[in-house]
């Protein structure tokens, strides 16, 4: 009896001391609420909004001005009744699946979105509710303190308490941003899709619902489109989940192809800014990059920039009845590894091609997408062969060394024999290595490989050039690989030639120069460094024979492309089979330039080579480049 009369008194106790601990917080509790909420704008009123400071990024030289993230806000309110059920349900879905049954703060949401940042190991999604990203993007500073995400709690909690769940949506969707200066979902139905909000389908109700995550990087108009169409499908399954719509209705909307409008917002270079939009919120982040006014000054050359435009607009045009829609042209300085111009299609302002195409899967040509950076790559036909060539140099071969140019099975390879042909049919007996590479001889070149270079190697070594691409297996690629059997981006391609310019030293490729903050203050320099990866003097083997127009006279002709009456220029020409793409790098010791020409989806061209359909956009360029004075 005694033992439960004195269990009972701790019982009581403990409670007592429950009480009171709960009643401390709850005072302190208050006492925090009212500090904070004491000098907090005023929830009722909407207007009272942090702006944000554009970032901008320049030139080289900080004189014009390429692209401008988040000026001027656009936009369109619109009531609640007027945004479709299916916009409204694909971001409550994607955002804030609980959004009508918490109170401001969902201790669900933010467990799911721990769990599946850990599983992922990154932090791809959010705890946030609604009424917490109006607050934050409404009426607070962009720091990130615990002082201010108290305000956050405090004014959420406010603002919950003020305005009735559909008021609280309401607001959101005419506040929130999608990139482009555009802020709520009507100004980003006309944005994006040049239509009223109430016109929207329900596949690109999906598209802005997966915007809101993060509207620089999956903007239709950036880089990553298809990283965008494959997070509407995410979004249309949680609209699935949450039971908004059926299995059915999503696996048709998932089908459809969508149709974006015409980008309005003012960008020069726009690839090439992209890229290096892209690269500041990697670095930054979303929110710091779109909110704090950063001064981002490139390398790019706006001179050299406008002739590469110029150029492959030109001959573009021309190459339309080779059946080659499409081309890019990227170049570097190979002492520095400044990117000094970069076009990724040959109009970004153009229609996708043919009109019916579904982008990213069946055009021909695809304005938006930047060929010379995007993954995986485009065989780079024989433009690939001076890297097995100098891994042979470094064992033991000369520019005098002889292979026997003849008819030749190498073995099974692919499920049949492997009897690659010289480009013209021929074949020309014993030949050196300087007549082979010079000549672009294939049977000779896969000799050079099997029998000296080595395919390991061979492959090792275009990796420490600064191709990033070969990943698979050497078998995979096998003795085609010197004949351009792997996919490459231009962008290496260029810096790897580079390497031979350098005189074996390698520098990486960049974009950015510096960055300054609102008030001046350098975030960040490039500091240049070289990495010695050849020998100089193989280097300068290389350049002797890829610019000795006499050796190469038999196949390309004394005045081919790829001469300069009055300069030294080392280039190499590629196709690959089928013809369905068509390649030319070449430099001096100031400049790399290289150039792709083909199709988005891997059509076909009529049969002419990359020296036909690459190489006049490609001299064009480099007689300009030649002739400025800065080189």
């Amino acid at each position: 009896m005694r033992k439960k009369m004195l269990l009972k008194g701790r019982l009581t106790a403990f409670l007592q001391w429950l009480l009171a601990a709960f009643f401390v917080l709850f005072i302190l509790g208050g006492a925090v609420f009212l500090y904070y909420a004491k000098d907090l704008p005023r929830p009722e009123r909407f207007s009272e909004i942090s702006f944000a400071e554009p970032t901008r990024i320049y030139d080289r030289t900080g004189e014009h001005l390429l692209y401008e993230l988040y000026g001027k806000e656009k936009r369109k309110t619109v009531a609640l009744q007027d945004i479709p059920d299916s916009l409204k349900q694909a971001i409550i879905a994607t955002e804030d699946s609980y959004f009508y049954s918490h109170w401001g703060l969902d201790w669900r949401g933010l467990a799911r979105a721990a769990f599946a940042n850990i599983k992922d190991r990154s932090p791809s999604q959010g705890g946030s509710t609604l009424t917490q990203q109006l607050v934050r993007t409404t009426f607070l500073s962009r720091t990130k303190t615990i002082d201010r995400k108290i305000k956050e709690l405090v004014l959420t909690l406010e603002v919950e308490r003020r305005y009735s769940k559909d008021q609280i949506l309401e607001l959101y969707l005419n506040q929130v941003p999608f990139g482009s200066n555009a802020y709520g979902v009507a100004e980003a139905a006309n944005t994006y899709f040049a239509k009223e909000v109430g016109a929207l389908t329900l596949e690109e109700s999906g598209v802005l619902a997966a915007m809101i995550k993060a509207p620089s990087y999956y903007s239709p108009f950036g880089l990553h489109q298809e990283e965008l169409l494959g997070r509407k499908d995410y979004v249309l399954s949680r609209m699935v989940d949450r039971k908004y719509i059926s299995q059915e209705q999503a696996d048709a909307a998932k089908s459809r192809g969508i149709r974006f409008a015409e980008s309005s917002q003012g960008i020069s270079a726009p690839h090439f800014s992209l890229m290096v939009t892209d690269e500041l919120i990697t670095k930054y982040g979303e929110d710091f990059v779109r909110e704090n006014g950063l001064r981002v000054f490139t390398t790019l050359d706006w001179d050299l920039q406008k002739e590469a435009e110029a150029a492959v607009q030109k001959f573009s045009e021309q190459n339309i009845a080779y059946g080659a829609h499409n081309a890019a042209l990227v170049a570097i300085d190979p002492r520095t590894g400044e990117i000094l111009a970069m076009v990724g299609s040959r109009d970004w302002h153009g229609d996708s091609e043919p009109a019916d195409c579904i982008p990213g899967v069946s055009c021909t040509f695809d304005p938006k997408l930047n060929v010379a950076t995007a993954l995986p790559g485009r065989q780079p036909g024989s433009s690939f062969k001076p890297f097995v060539y100098a891994e042979a140099f470094l064992k033991g071969a000369t520019e005098q060394t002889v292979v026997v140019d003849e008819p030749t099975n190498f073995g099974i390879w692919g499920d049949e024999e492997y009897k690659p042909q010289n480009y013209d049919g021929k074949f020309r007996g014993p030949v050196t290595l300087r007549d082979a590479l010079a000549q672009s001889l294939n049977v000779p070149s896969v000799k050079v490989l099997a029998d000296i270079a080595g395919l390991q190697d061979s492959i090792e070594f275009a990796k420490r050039m600064g191709i990033t691409t070969l990943t698979q297996d050497p078998s995979f690629y096998g003795l085609a690989l010197v004949l351009g059997g792997g996919e490459v981006r231009l962008l290496d391609m260029v810096s790897a030639y580079g390497v031979f310019a350098n005189a074996g030293k390698r520098v990486s490729p960049f974009a950015i120069d510096r960055i300054e903050d609102s008030g001046g203050s350098v975030l960040e320099k490039r500091l240049i460094q070289a990495q010695g990866v050849l020998p100089a003097e193989v280097a300068q083997t290389i350049t002797d024979i890829l610019s000795d127009n006499q050796a190469r006279t038999p196949i390309f002709g004394a005045r081919s492309p790829l001469y300069f009456p009055n300069a030294r220029v080392a280039a190499k020409t590629g196709t690959t089979q089928n013809y369905k793409d068509g390649w030319i790098v070449g430099y001096t010791p100031d400049i790399v330039s290289g150039v792709w020409v083909g199709n988005n989806n891997g059509e076909e061209m009529r049969q002419e080579p990359g020296s036909v359909v690459a190489g006049p956009m490609w001299h064009q360029f480099m007689e300009y480049a030649i002739s400025k004075p800065r080189f």
